[in-house]
């Protein structure tokens, strides 16, 4: 049982949007299950707990790779509770011998790297090892280089979506809501957006909030990911062939490994979800871009870049129970 905690430390380094770790870990006998924690959801920006499931995702993906490195075997299954909500039941067995995986060094490595990154092309060979990144059944990772005439058309969806959420003040005040300004923030919280993780200073709140205010809206954010975008390497679309809840959690154990991939390759990357957020777009995404008429789920920048501060976690014992 306490090593079934530890693997708990691996899983919560796992992304979740806005950081907001909506996730909890019951101890089970045989292993762990984990559970969505709806209290930590994002009602405006992810209605349908989407991106929420999603995390779930890239929280067992972590804690499996971590289960096979301390010489475990896991076995996942999708169950529901007695309220029809999913969670994730993990059971683990003693294996002969631990297995290794280039991945589980990863786990600590890994970031979402805001900055602005250095316009370096991604080579074939990295290329072709992220082609190959082993995806769970019905999910689809859609990489389009500068060249591909689908990289303009998912600069202008991300755009839009600038446009129609930075005008959304439900939006915006949700938004705001998980950002942290400054070390005794940060300290008190231990998630959501951190001020070192947006490349700004610690400022006090008084201070903070008019800021924001000027900052948060659709010209301010579209000058700042136009940088971006054209100073990164690939666009990375992920899509789903169903759009369930279970679809969404193969999903997140699907971007977990391929970021820790991107990590091991020393490929930095970043979300652009907008236009994944907005469902008008999302459904114009289907039709213009050519994925098969297959659901847009996340859209992920890649190139290179230094590395950035890291996002705080909350303490295992806060997030586990019996």
């Amino acid at each position: 049982m306490k090593q079934f905690t530890e693997l708990v430390e691996y899983a919560l380094k796992a992304p979740s949007g806005h950081n907001t770790q909506p996730w909890r870990f019951k101890l089970t006998s045989k292993g762990l299950d984990i559970y969505p924690d709806f209290s930590r959801s994002l009602p405006v920006v992810d209605g349908n707990n989407r991106e929420l499931y999603i995390s779930l995702g890239t929280a067992t993906e972590n804690l499996c790779i971590a289960a096979r490195h301390f010489g475990y075997l896991d076995s996942v299954s999708i169950l529901a509770d007695t309220t029809g909500e999913y969670y994730v039941h993990v059971e683990l067995e003693k294996a002969d011998k631990t297995y290794s995986d280039s991945l589980f060094e990863q786990i600590n490595k890994r970031q979402t790297n805001r900055r602005i990154y250095t316009n370096r092309s991604l080579t074939k060979d990295t290329l072709k090892v992220l082609r190959e990144v082993q995806l769970e059944y019905g999910v689809h990772v859609h990489l389009f280089e500068k060249k591909d005439a689908e990289f303009n058309l998912l600069k202008e969806f991300v755009y839009r979506g600038n446009e129609m959420q930075m005008t959304d003040s439900a939006f915006k005040k949700e938004l705001t809501n998980w950002i942290r300004l400054n070390k005794k923030q940060v300290l008190k919280y231990k998630d959501g957006l951190t001020y070192a993780v947006m490349g700004s200073p610690s400022v006090p709140s008084w201070i903070g909030k008019p800021i924001m205010n000027f900052v948060l809206t659709p010209e301010a954010q579209n000058k700042s990911d136009k940088k971006k975008i054209e100073s990164s390497s690939l666009l990375a679309l992920f899509t789903v062939e169903n759009s369930t809840p279970l679809d969404w959690i193969a999903l997140g154990r699907s971007l977990e490994r391929f970021l820790l991939e991107s990590t091991l390759l020393g490929v930095t990357n970043a979300y652009l979800n907008q236009p994944c957020e907005v469902n008008s777009l999302a459904d114009e995404m289907r039709t213009k871009l050519d994925i098969n008429g297959e659901y847009p789920m996340l859209l992920v920048r890649l190139g290179h870049a230094v590395s950035m501060p890291y996002s705080p976690r909350k303490e295992v014992i806060d997030m586990v129970f019996n």
